[in-house]
């Protein structure tokens, strides 16, 4: 799978558990999800761009972008692990999710 497909589907698997997470009926997790909405945008800026980028530039568009939100998931999930084991799991495998594509760059 090329990298700006596995890029599109981060963005996809991103909103996907920000909008499962803003569904959840504790006040708190919805406060997470508003927060997860920050990754949302920060990958959804090069969604659609992310085909045109030169193979030889993936490396220094995508780079910055793929480590703003790494750390925007990861202040999430740090503090959903004292509420929800189970959403900090999934944030996590997230991260792992990037991690992958950032070494593959």
């Amino acid at each position: 799978m090329s990298i700006s497909a596995r890029y599109r589907e981060l963005v996809a698997e991103t909103e996907n558990l920000q909008r499962r997470l803003s569904r959840e009926q504790d006040e708190g997790l919805v406060r997470f999800a508003n927060r997860l909405s920050r990754a949302v945008v920060t990958l959804a800026e090069l969604r659609e761009g992310v085909g045109e980028i030169p193979q030889m530039h993936l490396e220094r568009e995508l780079t910055p972008v793929l480590l703003r939100a790494h750390n925007q998931i990861d202040r999430v999930r740090v503090e959903l692990e004292e509420q929800a084991a189970d959403w900090a799991g999934r944030l996590w495998n997230l991260q792992q999710t990037i991690y992958r594509l950032l070494n593959d760059l």
